[in-house]
Order: C-alpha cells, then structure tokens, then sequence
C-alpha cells in the first residue's frame, strides 16, 4: 500500500509546503463560494478542507489529485434539495449532510465491488453538457451578486433569469464597481502571472476597499458573522423517505465525480511517472464523504483546477491537503473575524470566473466541428439539465449514452471479400486490400462481439453479400468463410439470429467454415451449440486453400 506522503523527500519539502500556502489560498475563497452556491453557509465549505480532506489524503493512490466540493458539485446539491427544504435553514443543512454520506457509501460500493466502469456511460458530450448546464445556472446566480440585484438562488433557471432582469433597476454601482475591478484582475493576473493566488488579492483588496469606504453602508453585501471554532462531529438524523428521496442526486453526485475523478486521477500519475488505483481512488472518495456528512460539510468531489494548480506549482505530493487542512484549522480557530466584511460582489468574481470554463463553449464547437450527433447528445443533456434539472439531466445523460452505444453496436464493420478474388467492400466501411478469395467462396469478417444489437445485422450482411457475388455474374456461391478473429463474444441472442442465417445458408445449398476463432469465443460457440460439425481453420488462406483444392 503507498505511503500516504509518497514522494516526498527532503529536496522537495519546501516546495509542497509553498504549494499547500498557495492551496489555501486559493481554496479558502472559492469554497466559501461553493458553499453559498450550494444554499448553506460559509463554514460548510470550510470545513470541507479539514476532516474531508485529510481522509482523503491517507487514502488515495493519487499524489496530486486534490478533493474538495466543486461548482458542479455545489450546483447539483443546491438543485436537488432545494426543492425538499428551504436553502439556509436547518433541515437543508441536514439534508446535505445525509446527501454527502450516501455518496460516501456508494462510492465505497463502487470500489468494493470494482464498478467504476459505470462512469464511462458518461461520455465526454454528455458531461460537457450536464456541467455546461450547471455552470448556466450558477452563473446567473453570481451575475445577480455581482450586480447587487437580490433573486431566488434556489428558484429554477428561467425565474432566476426573470428575477436579474427585472431587478437590474436595483442594481448597486458600488456593487457593479466592485466585480468588475475584480473580474478584470482575476482574467489579466492569471494570464501573465498566473503562480499568484489572484483570489485572495482580489478578496483581500475588495474587503479593505469595503472597510475603509464603509461600502456596507451604501449597499454593498458583505458575508458577514462566520461562527468561528472547529468542525464538531454530527450525523444527520432524518425520516426513511428523506433518505430515499435523496437517493437519486447522491448517485448522480458519485458518477459525475467517478467519471472526472478518476481520469484526472488517471492522467496525472501517466503524465508524473507513477501508479494509480482507481478502486482505491473511489474508496478514498467515499470515506472523505462520509467524513464530509459527519463533520458538517457537504458532496466532495475531485478538483481539476486546484490540481492543474498544483502540478503547475511543482507538487507531487499530497502534503498540500495537508497544509490546507492545518490553514484552514487555525482561520476557524482564531481568523474568522477577517471574513466577516468580505464583499459578495468579490465572491461572485471569483466563483463566476473559476466557472467560465465549465460552460464548455470551446468543447461544444469542437463537437459541432467533428460529430454533429455528439454535439446533439451534448446540447440536449445541457437544455434538460439547465431547464429540467439536475436529476433529469444525469437521467437523460444514462438514455442517450445507451442510445449511443446501441446506435454504434448495430452498425459494426462487417468486411466482405467476394468471389471474384477483389475485395468486395464492406457493406458499411471500405474493405481492406489485398485479401482475395477463391472463385465460389466469400469471406467475412465481423469487426465486432455477435450480440443481440448487431446478430440479425450480420445476417443480412451475409444474404446480401451472397445476393450480390451471384447478381455479379461471379457464379454460384458454394463456400461461406467467417473470420472470426474479432468476434471476441457471442450472445444468446446473436447466436439465434446466427442459427437463422445457418438455416437460411444450408437452403442455399452453402458450406460454412470458421476461420481464426479465439479460444474464449471458441468455447462460446460450442456451448452454444453453433459449432457442429463444421471445420475451423487458424487462418483465411488456410480456410479459403482447403476449400479450393476440395472444388477440384
């Protein structure tokens, strides 16, 4: 099992340590963010960075992945229980505790039962669409705060697009001032200094301006009173039916964060030289959740941004969680006080910026570029997920990933080489050169396991390719050769439909013959009964020589 502090030596230590300061600087502000975004209050992000994150730092195989609440994240929380309970309130504070702990026990069953793979239905078009759609709505939100326009951060997408237009006449200048001093050094700072931790200068420099200026009194809101101490250890006591009912967006919470998680996690340790464990990975995932429910936070996921941060940085350690644990421990203890005149027109900026790129404008025109039916999956899971929501989203996200998947497992390609000796051309892709048959024989190969999706295709594919060898005026076709190489499964299903094509090429008076058939397929076949008596041969030539010599 890998050391927790794997990596690090004592040539590197001060520079973990530099990149754990610059974490929390960075992590502070954006989790105090996060956790308005989700409806609860400031210490819900910041304990997040204590207990939650050093579990996950003992356990993960990953060096450099960090793990927090992200804007996703705090999105989908905000969206699913917002309609259960009133955001602020006591019960909602309850309900994202039980939120987080299903997610933890889930994520604990994916990796004991090794289902990770479930993540990969959440292909690339549907998460860009699905965190596009909640990165729309948290950004009207911020907008509105950043203008100093009140609306209902928990109301749906179209009131809240309603509520900023129609307050736009209350609009606070100092407010409009405020973010975009902000926005603009945020977007400079990170282009040509982008080792400097802009949103803490931006925090620090807006609530000395909302200090000294008294801007509180003209209209600027502020955070206000943070409660300061430790988190204090808790489980969420609520009905059976609330625990249900919250079912759904934990599992939609785990799938998102398997499927980014673990391919950030995954391309880090390939791109730094060291060894990953997805299982191990998700189990880290699951307890830093539990962690989460049982310390007062909320859903922690992975952080791409904080992580880039930090390769960037020179870490290759996970000794800055650490460091952010420990900063984050002693503002609790003795600096909440500072975070009491924060502006939330800064805060906007800074969560309204760290978002920009989940809207994922270049990813959609790339799509559009490429595969218009994958932009398509992409754009109806943004639509369902910005004005359905959340759950109906990662729903519609499931429906058109297998729709996807049947669409491209029905049309496999099938390669025919005919009996003229040319390549016949595949009925779907071109043919490969330089195979030919003999006269009276056709060769075919299925570039694809034979399952229920594509077995009555392949049967067509045959007739068709027989129909056409004749109608070419090649003579009869006597000998049909399958190169089985490719088939690496065969389903009950396929194997019925390759029973009627059997039955429809003994009518036509046609031999059958495999040609490279696996060992493991093999042993399909023959139990299910496919096999026979008909011959096998290791490879085309051999197939298509025997059956030559045995027409002279």
């Amino acid at each position: 099992m890998q050391k927790p502090l794997a990596g690090l030596t004592h040539r590197n230590l001060v520079r973990e340590l530099t990149a754990g300061v610059t974490l929390l600087a960075i992590a502070i502000p954006l989790n105090i963010g996060y956790a308005q975004i989700a409806g609860l209050p400031p210490t819900a992000g910041l304990y997040a960075l204590i207990v939650p994150t050093i579990v996950y730092a003992l356990v993960v195989s990953s060096r450099q992945l960090v793990a927090s609440p992200d804007a996703a994240a705090a999105a989908l929380v905000a969206s699913s229980i917002g309609g259960l309970a009133a955001a602020g309130s006591a019960d909602y504070a309850t309900l994202a505790l039980a939120q987080a702990i299903l997610s933890g026990i889930m994520f604990v069953l994916l990796a004991v039962f090794k289902l990770g793979f479930l993540a990969n239905f959440l292909s690339k078009p549907i998460l860009v669409g699905f965190v596009g759609g909640l990165a729309l709505d948290i950004l009207v939100s911020q907008i509105a705060k950043m203008l100093g326009v009140k609306i209902d951060s928990g109301g749906e997408f179209v009131d809240k697009v309603a509520g900023l237009v129609t307050g736009l006449g209350t609009a606070n200048l100092w407010s409009i001032a405020i973010s975009a001093g902000s926005v603009a050094v945020l977007l400079i700072g990170k282009r040509y200094l982008g080792q400097v931790p802009w949103a803490l200068v931006v925090l620090v420099a807006a609530t000395v301006l909302v200090v000294t200026a008294k801007l509180d009194q003209a209209g600027v809101d502020v955070l206000g009173e943070v409660p300061a101490g430790p988190p204090a250890l808790t489980w969420p006591v609520i009905d059976w039916t609330m625990w249900l009912a919250l079912v759904p967006s934990a599992m939609a919470l785990t799938l998102v964060t398997t499927a980014e998680g673990l391919l950030v996690s995954r391309s880090y340790g390939e791109k730094r030289g060291y060894r990953t464990s997805p299982n191990r990975d998700l189990f880290a995932f699951g307890l830093g959740n539990l962690a989460a429910g049982a310390s007062g936070s909320f859903a922690v996921g992975s952080s791409t941004s904080r992580t880039a941060a930090m390769d960037q940085a020179g870490s290759r350690t996970q000794l800055p969680s650490f460091v952010l644990a420990a900063g984050t421990l002693l503002l609790l203890l003795f600096g909440t006080a500072l975070l009491a005149d924060i502006p939330s027109p800064a805060i906007g900026a800074i969560v309204g910026v760290a978002i920009l790129p989940l809207l994922g404008i270049r990813d959609f025109a790339s799509l559009w570029r490429t595969d218009r039916f994958e932009f398509a999956v992409g754009a109806v899971c943004f639509l369902v997920t910005l004005f359905v929501g959340s759950i109906p989203g990662i729903v519609v996200a499931f429906v058109l990933a297998l729709i996807n998947l049947a669409k491209r497992a029905a049309n496999p390609a099938i390669d025919v080489l005919e009996a003229s000796g040319e390549p016949g051309g595949s009925l779907l892709d071109e043919a490969p050169k330089g195979e030919v048959t003999a006269p009276g024989v056709i060769v075919i190969r299925l570039a694809a396991p034979l399952f229920f999706a594509n077995g009555a295709v392949f049967g067509d594919a045959v007739k068709k390719s027989v129909r056409r060898a004749v109608d070419a005026g090649n003579g009869p076709v006597r000998h049909l050769v399958i190169d089985m190489e490719a088939v690496t499964d065969v389903d009950v299903t396929g194997a019925e439909s390759f029973e009627a094509m059997l039955t429809w090429l003994e009518r036509e008076q046609i031999d059958l013959s495999f040609s490279r058939v696996r060992p493991d397929a093999r042993q399909r076949i023959e139990q299910l009964g496919l096999l026979g008596d008909r011959r096998t041969y290791p490879t085309n030539r051999d197939a298509i020589s025997a059956l030559t010599k045995g027409n002279e």
